[in-house]
């Protein structure tokens, strides 16, 4: 009898998750609370919040420096907040699967009121897209532009550095 509870419990581990990663990786959709929790400090963390969407072409052609700044600031914490429709959830994933960003932390804000948390964000965000927060010990810095080759790892270094 414990043999086959054993084995039931195994087989359902396995079938719902065939790809750990999928799991972990998925779109979490937040709201505003979440949304400020996430752009507090941490002691000792440097985090890079990228603000986007599908639908905006900067954003889109930016995230490649994004993907690659990942993968040689590995102590740093990359987040992406999608501002898509919460409904298009899948779209996103699946974007953002495309784009090399399926191992990074994805988040969607399900609150179309911009104009009521972002200046929780930052005072200076207009609420244009691509924008970019760089949260340290030493404070907030926001970034409401398209980032080009070398400029944003050239950024993550010297705010690493302090």
């Amino acid at each position: 009898m414990i043999k086959k509870i054993t084995l039931i419990v195994l087989f359902f581990a396995f079938v719902q998750q065939p790809d750990g990663l999928a799991q972990r990786n998925a779109i979490r959709i937040i709201e505003v609370p979440e949304l400020e929790e996430l752009i507090q400090a941490e002691q000792g963390k440097l985090k890079v919040i990228n603000f986007w969407a599908t639908w905006c072409k900067p954003c889109i052609k930016e995230l490649p420096y994004f993907v690659e700044a990942q993968k040689k600031f590995p102590d740093v914490e990359f987040i992406f907040v999608s501002l898509d429709f919460a409904e298009n959830e899948s779209k996103v994933q699946a974007f953002s699967k495309k784009k090399g960003l399926d191992k990074s932390k994805m988040y969607l804000i399900d609150d179309l009121d911009y104009n009521s948390w972002i200046d929780k964000v930052s005072p200076d965000w207009s609420g244009a897209i691509p924008g970019t927060l760089i949260v340290s010990m030493n404070g907030k810095d926001f970034y409401e532009k398209e980032f080009h080759s070398g400029e944003l790892e050239e950024l993550i270094r010297k705010k690493n550095k302090k």
